[in-house]
């Protein structure tokens, strides 16, 4: 499903990836971990085509992320679905429009947003918030829209950057128990965290990043250092 074949993306030594491999399968939940500036953000960026590798290949699907031209990135970018710890919604627009708009963009039709905009905000449990705007919501239910805005076109892989790091310990277990249920859905997930209590509380593989090697693959207990910002 996501291939990182021999990546190397290096700012200076030490600083970036360097010659990474790693696989995840259609349906895993990955955490993504490390010190701040191990290399997380530069996985992501590469992930999303937002930077190009200096050397080695990446796999997402059915793409070949190196070679996608400019017109190709936007159909790519559809399949992935992204979520990030400032929730990034719309502040003028509600619950409902926040959500609709990732469909609007598409021009899916309006048959189809009316149907599938509400199917998704019962899902992640905020029904009730749809007429709400985003100053009107607690940030649990802020990130439960932007969750629901990053998975309505039922993307193949969600990219969730420290979607717990804003939230008290209540929610960000709510958030969690949330994303678990879109990874059962079949969706693959990459949580980038520093949430050490979250990784190692849930059964589910780790990958651990530092200074752009990885140093840690498995579903066993990581004690390594994880940072609290990102690089």
């Amino acid at each position: 499903m996501i291939t990182f074949d021999h990546v190397t993306k290096l700012y200076r030594p030490g600083v970036g990836l360097d010659d990474v491999c790693v696989d995840i399968d259609k349906g895993e939940f990955v955490f993504l971990v490390g010190p701040s500036g191990a290399g997380k953000s530069t996985f992501i960026k590469l992930m999303l085509k937002d930077l190009e590798p200096d050397d080695g290949e990446i796999y997402v699907g059915d793409y070949h992320v190196n070679e996608l031209s400019n017109r190709m990135v936007a159909k790519y970018r559809r399949k992935v679905g992204t979520v990030f710890q400032d929730f990034k919604l719309l502040p003028k627009k509600t619950a409902y429009e926040n959500v609709a708009f990732a469909m609007e963009v598409l021009h899916k039709p309006s048959r189809q947003i009316r149907k599938q905009v509400p199917q998704i905000l019962s899902l992640v449990g905020i029904s009730d918030k749809a007429d709400k705007y985003p100053h009107e919501l607690a940030g649990g239910e802020q990130q439960r829209v932007a969750i629901a805005r990053a998975i309505v076109n039922n993307p193949q892989v969600l990219i969730a950057d420290e979607p717990t790091g804003n939230l008290d310990p209540g929610t960000a277990w709510g958030i969690m128990d949330l994303l678990d249920q879109i990874n059962l859905r079949g969706t693959t997930v990459i949580m980038v965290t520093h949430a050490k209590d979250i990784v190692n509380k849930m059964d589910r593989r780790i990958v651990a990043i530092d200074k752009g090697r990885i140093i840690h693959d498995s579903k066993e207990f990581y004690a390594g250092p994880m940072g609290g910002d990102e690089e």
